[in-house]
């Protein structure tokens, strides 16, 4: 059985890699971290910081649009195409191949970002070199923010994948998983709003459905270091640890849902 998800977790990648559109993404987030440098020089005072910040932006862009194009699209595109038919006619299970899906966008993800990574650091450290800072480069916590970028997009991938396991069309875990990544980004904020002293005039139902929603949902806040990488702050490693747990634990329920829905959908 763990040969068999080896094999097609190689298949699903070698076709994501085939796949023309993911290579338009990519070189149109190369072309923008080509630009960084130049764009960094129209800040006269904070060129690293601002190289900082848009290498950051470019890589979590890049991996939102690689993240709704596969998640919400492979699962889909393999029934459309009567792939998944042949896949199961062999002695294959459906969780085996939900899963070797996942973990094949998850490789996919990783190797974009540390190629996006590599011409991200190039990037800064060119701007930087033309106007240096007070502070100094910490490639330490700008790592730490990428693989938190990469952690919250994998979290993303199995609520695309949940979804494509109960929908029989694209739009609906396109759109879903777009839902959720902007709910996930503002429920922290909300949640502080309704219990602070803002709050205090709303009705009790409201701020009940409030708390349920930031409790269901995915708090993306947690992921976001983009500030401590472009000013250096220290980084709670006991944080960062429970901001690991929590991914884990929720993308394991994520996918053993799917997993339950995909074995009990009826194919086309």
């Amino acid at each position: 059985m763990f040969d068999q998800f080896i094999i097609l977790t190689k298949c699903h990648l070698q076709g994501i890699l085939r796949d023309r559109v993911l290579y338009g993404v990519l070189g149109v987030s190369v072309f923008m971290i080509l630009m960084i440098p130049s764009m960094s020089s129209f800040s006269m005072r904070q060129v690293q910081e601002l190289s900082i910040t848009l290498s950051l932006s470019v890589i979590s862009g890049t991996l939102l649009v690689t993240t709704l194009l596969l998640g919400a699209s492979s699962v889909w595109r393999d029934i459309e195409r009567r792939y998944l038919h042949s896949i199961l006619t062999l002695p294959i299970s459906r969780a085996t191949f939900l899963v070797s899906k996942f973990c094949s966008i998850l490789l996919f993800l990783t190797l974009s970002t540390m190629v996006l990574g590599m011409g991200c650091a190039v990037a800064i450290k060119l701007a930087s070199s033309s106007y240096p800072s007070d502070i100094p480069i910490h490639w330490g916590n700008i790592l730490l923010t990428i693989g938190g970028d990469l952690f919250k997009y994998m979290l993303l991938t199995a609520f695309s994948l949940l979804l494509s396991s109960l929908s029989t069309s694209f739009y609906l875990p396109f759109f879903g998983t777009l839902v959720i990544y902007f709910c996930g980004s503002a429920s922290q904020e909300v949640y502080e709003y309704v219990t602070g002293e803002f709050g205090s005039g709303m009705s009790l139902m409201a701020i009940s459905a409030v708390k349920g929603a930031y409790y269901l949902l995915p708090n993306f806040a947690a992921f976001d270091f983009h500030v401590h990488a472009v000013y250096g702050l220290p980084v709670s490693l006991t944080g960062l640890s429970l901001t690991m747990l929590y991914t884990l634990v929720y993308t394991g329920i994520l996918l053993l849902l799917a997993v339950v829905n995909f074995e009990r959908r009826e194919l086309p």
